[in-house]
């Protein structure tokens, strides 16, 4: 690890701007460390493994810096071509970051899955890389100090140098800022890439269909942990309301693979799917600041994690 006092000092002209992207294998807390980062919900979390399907970007303004966040998805062993997709999109965005953050969580021993995504690493020579220990709220001092030192142990055996290693809970807000701040000395000089207030770049209608797929996902347990994919088809203000009563219309489609996941996205009597349009419609309208009428529509797409034309149809 770099000593904090070979770094030179900041002038206080200096403003640094730059991407940064947490890699890791799916359900390693990338997502959840991205909202606490930003402040606020722009990266759909689920406790189902591979949940992040688009290169969100979070963007935590600073007054001395701009640090664009890109979450990716899991990097993984793909068996569809979906998998191969968002390998493929990952690998891109590795090559285009100022500095990469490995999460790997805390509760876990440093597994195949953690090496399989060093070993690449390994191979991206320039970009500064920082070792993230994340979920340390689920572990006691003695396990942590253990994954610290198998994680330096990872970094020295496949001739990484971490730039860090740090331990976080973004559920506790432990650390998270300390992050922020280790994080920005590692990025370019220059102004900021985007204007102050915006805290992502994903179009609004994307971001509501991956609300509608978390609230989707949430209670399926085992049963449809992939085979879900919402897409907004459309979202227009009602028409004749009063200026102090607006109402969006959103009519999206949430698709799954089979016609026998259909029951279970919509459950009995409909209740299932009534509850994910309550959930959904409450963080909707939180992001879009106004009342909202969701309507929901439960479609099948036969086998679309495997067909390229279906995968263009929904988005990938």
């Amino acid at each position: 690890m770099a000593p904090m006092s070979v770094r030179k000092p900041e002038t206080e002209a200096t403003h640094r701007a730059g991407f940064a992207c947490f890699v890791g294998r799916p359900n390693a807390g990338k997502s959840t460390l991205t909202n606490a980062l930003v402040g606020q919900k722009v990266a759909i979390t689920s406790n189902r493994p591979q949940t992040t399907r688009h290169t969100v970007r979070g963007i935590v303004h600073r007054p001395e810096a701009q640090l664009v966040l890109v979450d990716t998805p899991g990097l993984h062993k793909p068996r569809t071509l979906l998998g191969e997709r968002l390998n493929d999109v990952v690998r891109t965005t590795w090559a285009e970051v100022d500095v990469i953050g490995f999460c790997l969580p805390a509760d876990q021993k440093v597994g195949p899955g953690d090496r399989f995504i060093a070993k690449e690493l390994a191979g991206i020579k320039k970009t500064p890389k920082i070792a993230i220990v994340t979920k340390t709220d689920l572990v006691d001092s003695k396990t942590l100090a253990e994954q610290l030192v198998a994680v330096d142990r990872l970094g020295r055996e496949l001739g990484i140098e971490w730039a860090e290693i740090v331990p976080v809970s973004a559920v506790g807000d432990k650390q998270v800022q300390l992050l922020a701040d280790l994080l920005v000395p590692l990025l370019p000089e220059g102004p900021a890439l985007y204007p102050e207030g915006d805290l992502t770049d994903e179009p609004e209608q994307v971001m509501v269909a991956e609300l509608i797929r978390e609230a989707a996902l949430e209670g399926v347990r085992d049963e449809l942990p992939h085979s879900i994919a919402v897409v907004v088809e459309e979202m227009l203000p009602r028409e004749d309301r009063p200026a102090d009563k607006p109402l969006l219309d959103i009519h999206a489609n949430v698709y799954i693979e089979r016609p026998s996941q259909k029951g279970i996205i919509i459950g009995p009597k409909g209740k299932r799917l009534k509850e994910v349009g309550i959930k959904s419609r409450k963080h909707i309208e939180a992001l879009l600041g106004t009342p909202v009428f969701l309507d929901l529509h439960v479609k099948v797409a036969k086998d679309w994690q495997r067909d390229p034309r279906q995968l263009r149809k929904l988005g990938f």
